[in-house]
């Protein structure tokens, strides 16, 4: 009896050691992915707006500093429409960030947000940063409304802590032009999913964003407005 009893024991340690070294290394594993996400979304912010003269918080350094990796930040040439005055052709470099062409950066200094601003919205843009769902072929930085959307993933990554913010918050947009226009929240509420009437808005011919995101229980949508 006893030795079938101590075989049990046994058996039941095993598999909680088992469990814990499981548990750990998930835990490990979401720490070292959320870590590289963020580090990642900060070279691309960074190689994107080195140089640029900001308005940042008090008692840091007003100078953004470049630390880009290659492997993650890349450029694609294009070829634009022939130019007829000199017969030739025009090109430009499109910055990529792991395989997603970009239109900028996001930067949220009350929530450490600093991610590029992918150009399409899918799947798996959305698993890789935040992304424009609308207008098409936007734009940053011009006037009229723009919506950014991102992932909640109730863990600190992309919009994750969008609830934090506060009407007054500021929101810092850099285009491809290196532009950087400081953005003033002045609106937050929740809505349906499937609610897009506030996306063309009348923004009276000013610069707008939107942030769109999940509420912590996925029941809604929240959404942040924010102007020049």
């Amino acid at each position: 009896m006893r030795r079938g009893y101590s075989k049990a024991l046994t058996v039941i340690l095993i598999m909680i050691i088992i469990a814990v070294i499981g548990l750990l290394a998930y835990l490990g594993f979401d720490y070292y992915s959320k870590y590289r996400t963020n580090k990642d979304g900060e070279a691309f912010v960074d190689s994107l707006t080195d140089g640029i003269t900001v308005d940042a918080p008090e008692g840091s350094d007003n100078t953004v500093n470049t630390n880009s990796t290659e492997n993650i930040i890349t450029t694609q040439t294009e070829t634009n429409s022939v130019d007829t005055t000199s017969g030739g052709t025009t090109t430009k470099k499109r910055p990529m960030y792991k395989g997603f062409y970009t239109l900028g950066s996001i930067e949220i200094p009350k929530t450490n947000v600093k991610y590029p601003i992918l150009e399409k919205v899918t799947k798996k843009s959305l698993e890789t940063a935040v992304a424009v769902v609308w207008p098409e072929n936007a734009t940053l930085n011009k006037p009229g409304n723009v919506v950014i959307v991102g992932h909640n993933y109730r863990n600190g990554v992309f919009f994750s802590n969008n609830k934090k913010l506060s009407k007054g918050d500021k929101i810092y947009i850099t285009d491809l032009e290196k532009n950087r226009v400081a953005y003033t929240i002045y609106n937050i509420f929740e809505t349906s999913d499937t609610d897009t009437k506030f996306y063309n808005r009348d923004t009276d011919g000013k610069r707008e964003i939107t942030l769109s995101t999940c509420t912590d229980d996925s029941s809604a949508r929240l959404i942040i407005e924010a102007r020049e």
